[in-house]
This record gives structure tokens, C-alpha cells and sequence, in this order.
């Protein structure tokens, strides 16, 4: 019998609403925007294929504007045909064909102004993600962003936004990146060596008239 390579976060069921602890932001009390929680959820895989050497995993939002002429402006929405772009909220290689999980608050257990190492550790290599370019320019946040940071969209967006935790099962040990790595270095790499690939998606939104 034939299993198929499975990812799945047990927090939220696939598909579903993403937990606010597991985001960057999140509706304040008296205004449209709070810092959250920012804790990496934990993510298992099953059934990986034989010949696999490594995993690597991406979590991105297909969902950002491509332009932010609209975005966090109290009067007006970010219009729901504007065209969107990719961005990635963690990306991680390398990660030991023995390990089948990540545990919660592996990538991130909170918020780090300025952002978080990329590098090496037991359980893979961490490039940056995309809040070092959205922070780019911001005295007070402005840095590399390693390891994870998560959901922020637009708090005045027409569309909630999707994010896919990916996992790729990989026949090659290392993919041989490093420094501050981006996703789509990682995807680049990635070409003609992955085996097989799962993702578990989960929904999110900062617009109390856009429900995630």
C-alpha cells in the first residue's frame, strides 16, 4: 500500500482560520492594528518517499498588494483585483531527513525589532524572510528577519489572505545556500531535486468585515 507524503498542523484544521498567537499582528482594542504573539506553529510530516536526504519548508502568503499605495489607509480599502505578489514568512532548508517535526515556537517565539539570525541549527539552515525588505527603511525595525514571523495583512484588505506551510522531501543532503538566503533562492535551488511536497493552509485577516 502506497502512503502519501502528509503535512499537517493540528492547531487549526487545514484550510481554517490561523490561531491570532501564531500571527505578527492582530486587531487591537481601540485601533485596527495590535502586535500578536508571533509563535511558529508546530508542523509534522508523514510518509516521506524513499531516496529522501532532506526537507525543506516554506511558509508564504500568495495574497500580499503589489502595491502599497492602499494599504493600512483608514479611508479606503485595498481593492480586492489588485494584482497580488508572494510573500514568505519563513523559509527553512537543510532540515535532517530524521526529523519529521517542528515544535511550536521552534521558528519564532515572539516579536524581535530589527529581526532574528539566519544560519544553521539541529534542525535545518534559516534564510530570511520577507519582512526584512517590508521593514527595510524603518529605523526602529529595520534588519534581517531569520526564522519565522507571521501573519500581518493589510488591516483594511478586501480579501483574507492564504498562507501554505509547504514541506518538500528533497534527494540531496544540503542545497548548499547560505548567508541571509531569500524563498525564492530556496525554490531555485530546490529545482529537479524534490521527491515529493504537501501543504497544510490556513486563512487569516486583520478586517473585522473580512472574516478569515
Amino acid at each position: 500500500m502506497t502512503h502519501t507524503f502528509e503535512v499537517s498542523i493540528d492547531t487549526w484544521s487545514d484550510g481554517a482560520t490561523i490561531p491570532a498567537r501564531f500571527a505578527f499582528g492582530k486587531p487591537g482594542e481601540d485601533s485596527p492594528f495590535a502586535t500578536s504573539d508571533n509563535i511558529s506553529p508546530p508542523i509534522r510530516w508523514s510518509n516521506a518517499p524513499e531516496g529522501t536526504k532532506s526537507f525543506a519548508l516554506i511558509c508564504h502568503d500568495p495574497d500580499v498588494p503589489s502595491s502599497p499605495e492602499d494599504v493600512n489607509k483608514e479611508d479606503r480599502l485595498v481593492p480586492a483585483d489588485l494584482p497580488r505578489v508572494p510573500f514568505y514568512h519563513w523559509v527553512l532548508i537543510d532540515i535532517p531527513a530524521t526529523r519529521t517535526e517542528l515544535e511550536a515556537g521552534i521558528g519564532s517565539e515572539g516579536i524581535t525589532p530589527r529581526g532574528k539570525d539566519c544560519g544553521s541549527s539541529d534542525f535545518g539552515r534559516s534564510g530570511q524572510n520577507s519582512y526584512t525588505d517590508w521593514f527595510a527603511g524603518d529605523p526602529d525595525m529595520e534588519g534581517t528577519y531569520g526564522g519565522y514571523d507571521g501573519p500581518c495583512p493589510p488591516w483594511n484588505d478586501s480579501i483574507p489572505h492564504r498562507y501554505y506551510f509547504t514541506v518538500y522531501a528533497l534527494d540531496i543532503e544540503t542545497l548548499g545556500l547560505s548567508d541571509a538566503f531569500t524563498g525564492d533562492q530556496a525554490l531555485e535551488a530546490m529545482q529537479g531535486h524534490v521527491l515529493a511536497k504537501s501543504a497544510h493552509l490556513g486563512t487569516y485577516s486583520m478586517n473585522p468585515k473580512v472574516p478569515a
